[in-house]
Parts: C-alpha cells; sequence; structure tokens
C-alpha cells in the first residue's frame, strides 16, 4: 500500500491526470461538435466550390485565408447572412474604393452566392442566412402596422419614416429601403452592413424583423394618396419645391406686369 501510495505521490502524476484530462476533453469536443459545412447546412462540396469562388474574386482583398489585409476586413465570424447580402446586393466585389460600397448588379448566380456564404460559413460561427419562411412579406394589416412602429423606433432617425434613405456623415448615406428583399433588410438588420447598427434576434424578433420588411414593401407599393411624393423626403423635397414654384410665380408675375405695362 505504502508503495501505490507513493507512486501516486509522484511529481509527473499530476501532468500525467491532466494530460488525460486534456485528451478525453479534446477527444469528447471533436466528436461532438458538428462540423462547419454541416453546421452550415451546406454540404462539403459546396464549401469547396465556394473557396475556389472566393479565392477567385475575394481574396485580393480579404486575404487567401479571409484573415482580411490593409484592403478589406476579415471575413472570420461575419457568417453567411454577410455574405449573402454584400454579394447579392451587387456591392460586393467592391467597383471602386468609396466610403460606402454601392448597390450595383449583382455578378453571381444565386448558386455561388450560396456556396460563397457557405464558404465563409465554414470558416467560424456567425449569422446564418434567415429561414424562407422569414424571406417573404407578409399582408397582414396588423403585422404591416407593427412593423410601421418598429421601423421609425429603430431605423427612421436614418432611413426617413418611409425607408426613402437619407445622408449620414463623412460621405456615408442611408440607401433607400423600399425596393429591396424582405430577405435583405432581414439580413441587414443582422449583420449591421456599414454604418448600420446590429439588431439581433434578442433585439428584434425574426417576426418583428419580417413585419419591418413587410412595412417597407407596403409603402414602396402604395400609391401616394396626397399626390406627387417628392422621394418622401419630407421638408427638404417640399421646401425646394415650394421655393422654385414661388420664384418661378414671382417671375412670371414680372414679366406679365412689364408685358402688360408697355
Amino acid at each position: 500500500m505504502k508503495a501505490l501510495a507513493a507512486r501516486r505521490r509522484h511529481p509527473l502524476g499530476g501532468v500525467v491526470v491532466m494530460l488525460l484530462a486534456l485528451l478525453v476533453v479534446g477527444g469528447a469536443y471533436s466528436v461532438l461538435t458538428p462540423s462547419p459545412a454541416s453546421a452550415a447546412g451546406a454540404s462539403t462540396e459546396d464549401v469547396q466550390k465556394g473557396k475556389e469562388l472566393f479565392l477567385a474574386n475575394c481574396s485580393n482583398c480579404h486575404g487567401l485565408q479571409a484573415q482580411g489585409t490593409g484592403q478589406g476586413p476579415t471575413l472570420i465570424g461575419v457568417g453567411a447572412a454577410s455574405v449573402d447580402f454584400q454579394v447579392g446586393t451587387g456591392r460586393m466585389p467592391l467597383s471602386a474604393n468609396l466610403p460606402q460600397a454601392i448597390e450595383k448588379p449583382v455578378q453571381f448566380n444565386d448558386e455561388q452566392i450560396a456556396q460563397m456564404a457557405a464558404y465563409v460559413a465554414s470558416l467560424a460561427p456567425g449569422p446564418a442566412i434567415p429561414a424562407a419562411e422569414f424571406q417573404t412579406w407578409t399582408d397582414d394589416p396588423e403585422r404591416i402596422s407593427k412593423g410601421n412602429e418598429l421601423f421609425r423606433t429603430n431605423c427612421a432617425m436614418c432611413h426617413n419614416a418611409v425607408g426613402a434613405g437619407g445622408a449620414l456623415t463623412h460621405g456615408k448615406w442611408a440607401p433607400n429601403l423600399q425596393q429591396v428583399s424582405a430577405k435583405h433588410v432581414y439580413e441587414a438588420m443582422l449583420t449591421g452592413p456599414q454604418s448600420m447598427p446590429v439588431f439581433n434576434d434578442a433585439n428584434i424578433t425574426p417576426q418583428e424583423k419580417q413585419d419591418i420588411a413587410s412595412y417597407l414593401h407596403y409603402v414602396g407599393s402604395e400609391p401616394s394618396p396626397g399626390g406627387l411624393s417628392l422621394g418622401s423626403l419630407g421638408p427638404v423635397s417640399e421646401g425646394l419645391f415650394a421655393w422654385v414654384g414661388g420664384i418661378l410665380a414671382l417671375v412670371g408675375c414680372a414679366i406679365w406686369l412689364g408685358a402688360k405695362s408697355s
């Protein structure tokens, strides 16, 4: 018994026990944790094709391992939703070094976008593309009204009360949202592109995100009951219209009076 106790008190005994514990924990983690590709809901083939597309089109700015460079940020951890939004709206790849990425014609088809999104999602956990049920609008008046309230509370200070957009600082702007798809509205709230803050599902639930997208679709598709919308920019465009109209009226009156007196 004394010999057994002496062996258990050996100076290397604690090290051996710790190494065995680490080995067991590491083995259990590798077995129980899903692979990145399966966690992103994509096949290994999709991830590989996405990597090839990434290396050919994105690595110059984002690095060969998506680690980021002086020309572009890291994409590790941004998730599939960010790739789907940026590439699916044509903002990426960049066409010029501007204060903000501009929306332009999309350069990849849906399958290629999904493959690149799967590759980036395989690098590290991040926001996923919304479920199909949240990628469409709803025509429920109550939910549209709820979306109106949520939008005015959280988004109107930058995007205007009806989503017409507006100017920000340092040459940036809040884009017009009235013709944006429900999926991309959801993804923008989830990932916070450009100067936009992130609204995760704990801040605004998936259904509430869909409500906001439905409100934007409603105001963008319904006719203006007051006549010309003037861009829906409020007192800015309305004041300019009144000023120009007033000047033209004064000039017209002056010309008419001059012609009458002569």
